[in-house]
């Protein structure tokens, strides 16, 4: 199988491309700076792509987009996020949509911030939009897809909640504060934060391809608590409130219904694998 990955150097995309290529895929990656193997050019913010790259392909996975919980949310940085999921995925749609062969499926990037902040409601695919600045940025980026919808190509929206990862994301940056000893709740520690590990980010992309409790953890007492107005003041009201005190109670229930199995279903036992591999 071809398969064209954006958003390849984040994250998940490494670790997509590293499992793809290990079972015999062929991959290109649109990066703004192409020149190594496997490579192609794209530029979204310029409007260019290198349709060249997309010819012949049998999927594209699309993950690009400026990260979300890194920095304040002042009015720059939300028209960066909106902007970088936005045009990235019109232009890419685009392109696809005017190949003379385009790919069975497309795999495009979503978040559970879909759904907004819905306290203890248990959400699933079949739910619909919640409100707020996570919740209008995932419409605009799932909408940004209709082009090639309207083309005939699967489109999978990848509705993700925080991956877990020992490499990078939250849980690296939560990592040396819980082996410290300073981890602890954020605000009233009540709400829900749904998750899913690295490994199974990938297993669920692929199977979509071929479809068409940290401080114990680590042994650490978590006794220390960051009060709401500590997030806020560090990072913002809305950045806080929405990305980590707001509660999402999200099952998976299309992918399961489909047949894929999580090889970590359990936070605890998850947590504990990841945090003694070396």
């Amino acid at each position: 199988m071809r398969v064209v990955v954006t958003g390849s150097t984040g994250l998940i995309g490494q670790a997509l491309l590293a499992t793809l290529g290990a079972g015999g895929h062929e991959t290109v990656a649109l990066v703004r700076r192409a020149g190594g193997p496997g490579e192609a050019r794209w530029d979204p913010a310029g409007g260019m792509i290198d349709t060249g790259a997309l010819a012949g392909a049998d999927a594209v996975v699309h993950l690009a987009g400026a990260g979300i919980g890194d920095r304040r949310w002042t009015g720059a940085r939300r028209a960066v996020i909106l902007g970088s999921r936005v045009e990235s995925t019109s232009l890419l749609c685009g392109a696809l949509a005017g190949l003379d062969r385009p790919p069975a499926v497309l795999v495009s990037a979503s978040a559970i911030g879909y759904y907004g902040d819905r306290g203890d409601e248990e959400l699933t695919e079949t739910s619909g939009p919640g409100t707020g600045f996570q919740a209008e940025v995932c419409r605009q980026w799932e909408g940004a897809t209709i082009v090639a919808e309207e083309a005939g190509i699967r489109v999978v929206h990848l509705r993700s909640a925080v991956v877990l990862a020992r490499t990078g994301g939250a849980l690296a940056k939560q990592l040396p504060l819980f082996r410290a000893g300073l981890g602890g709740r954020l605000g009233r520690g009540n709400q829900w934060l749904s998750w899913i590990t690295l490994r199974d980010e990938v297993g669920a992309i692929l199977h979509v391809l071929d479809t068409a409790s940290l401080a114990r953890a680590l042994g650490r007492p978590a006794v220390l608590a960051v009060p709401p107005f500590a997030l806020r003041l560090a990072l913002g009201r809305d950045l806080a409130d929405e990305l980590l005190l707001g509660s999402l109670k999200v099952m998976p229930a299309r992918l399961e219904e489909t047949g894929y199995r999580f090889r970590d279903p359990h936070l605890g036992d998850a947590l504990v694998g990841l945090v003694s591999a070396r």
